[in-house]
C-alpha cells in the first residue's frame, strides 16, 4: 500500500473505474493533453484515447450538457470544471436537467453524471478560482454533493460517484491536493455516499466539519475529549452518526470554509435544534468565512477559519 497524494488517489480511481467499464468517460477543458489543471487525469489520454478523454471547448454549459446526454443514453461520463467558480455557467444544467431527468422522465431515464472542480480556498489563486459554495448544490433535490477530506476518502467516495445511478457534484479541496500524503490500497473500493467518518473520538464535544476544514478542526480539538466528524457527503448528510454524537457530548461546533450566511453549516446546526435539542448543555456554534466576497490573495489567510478561531469557540462552547 503506498502513501500517495489525492491528485494521484483521484487519477488512480479514474484509471480503475475506465479499466472496468468502458462506459465511464471523462472529459472536460485541458482534460487530455494537459492532463487537467491540476493533473488529476494526467495519463488517460494516452491510455483510453480520445474518444474517452476529451478536451472540450471552453464552455460550462456546454460540458455538462453534453455529459448530461452521455448520461442519459448509457454512458458515465465524469466532467471537470476547472475551478469551482466557473461552474455557475453551468448551473441551470444541474438544476433544471440532471437533477430532474429522473422525475421528469417518470423513471425511464437517470443520470449517471459526476462533475469534479476543485474548491475552496488555500492556494491564493486570482479571483474565481478558491469559491466555497457548495450549500448552493446540496439546496437542489437530486444532486448529490461529495467532499473528500483526503487521499483515502478521495479515491473510494469518487468510485462511488461514479457508480451511482443519479448526478454527483465531486468537490476536490484544492488545498489538500498536496498536502498530505496517505496510504491508499492499489486494489478498487468504494465509500458509500451519505456515510460520515469518525476522525476523533471524545466525550465533551462533537466538532463537524468536511473538506479542507476538517484538518483545522483536528488540529483545533487534539488537546480536547471531543468527537470530530468528517462528513464526507453533504446531500445526502449522515445525520444518524452527527445526532448520535451530539445526544453523547451535548455540545456542538460546525467549521465550514464557507461564509456563514446560508452555509451548510445552518443546515445541520438546524437539524441538531430539531432532532437533538433536548440534549444540549450549549449553544451549537459555527465557525465560517464571513459574509463578504473571496478576498484576493493576500487577504486569504484572514478570510477562512484559523486553527485559533475553531479552538477558541470550542472553549466557549465548553465554558456553558
Amino acid at each position: 500500500m503506498a502513501a500517495v497524494n489525492m491528485v494521484a488517489a483521484l487519477n488512480m480511481a479514474l484509471r480503475q473505474e475506465m479499466e472496468a467499464n468502458p462506459s465511464v468517460l471523462v472529459l472536460g477543458e485541458d482534460v487530455g493533453v494537459n492532463g487537467g489543471v491540476f493533473r488529476v487525469t494526467e495519463g488517460l489520454l494516452e491510455k483510453f484515447g480520445g474518444e474517452r478523454v476529451m478536451d472540450t471547448p471552453l464552455s460550462e454549459s456546454g460540458i455538462v450538457g453534453a455529459a448530461i446526454g452521455m448520461a442519459a443514453y448509457g454512458f458515465l461520463p465524469v466532467a471537470e470544471i476547472q475551478f469551482m467558480g466557473f461552474i455557475y455557467g453551468a448551473f441551470e444544467q444541474l438544476a433544471s436537467h440532471a437533477s430532474r431527468l429522473r422525475a421528469r422522465s417518470r423513471g425511464r431515464f437517470s443520470c449517471p453524471l459526476v462533475v469534479r472542480t476543485p474548491y475552496g480556498a488555500g492556494i491564493k489563486a486570482i479571483e474565481l478560482h478558491s469559491e466555497s459554495t457548495e450549500a448552493m448544490f446540496a439546496h437542489i433535490p437530486g444532486l448529490k454533493v461529495v467532499v473528500p477530506s483526503g487521499p483515502a476518502s478521495a479515491k473510494g467516495l469518487l468510485a462511488s460517484a461514479i457508480r451511482d445511478p443519479d448526478p454527483v457534484l465531486f468537490l476536490e479541496p484544492t488545498r489538500l491536493y498536496r498536502m498530505i500524503r496517505e496510504e491508499v490500497p492499489e486494489e478498487p473500493y468504494t465509500i458509500p455516499i451519505g456515510r460520515a467518518r469518525m476522525a476523533k473520538k471524545g466525550r465533551d464535544l462533537t466538532v463537524i466539519s468536511w473538506g479542507s476544514m476538517l484538518h483545522r478542526a483536528l488540529k483545533a480539538a487534539e488537546n480536547y475529549d471531543a468527537d470530530v466528524i468528517d462528513l464526507q457527503s453533504l446531500k445526502p448528510w449522515d445525520e444518524e452518526a452527527v445526532m448520535a454524537s451530539v445526544k453523547k457530548t451535548g455540545r456542538a461546533v460546525i467549521v465550514q470554509e464557507a461564509p456563514k450566511t446560508c452555509g451548510f453549516a445552518s443546515e445541520v446546526a438546524a437539524a441538531i435544534a430539531e432532532e437533538a435539542i433536548a440534549w444540549l448543555r450549549a449553544p451549537i456554534m459555527r465557525v465560517a468565512a464571513y459574509d463578504v466576497a473571496l478576498p484576493l490573495p493576500r487577504l486569504e489567510d484572514f478570510y477562512i477559519p484559523k486553527t485559533v478561531r475553531i479552538r477558541n469557540t470550542i472553549d466557549e462552547a465548553l465554558k456553558y
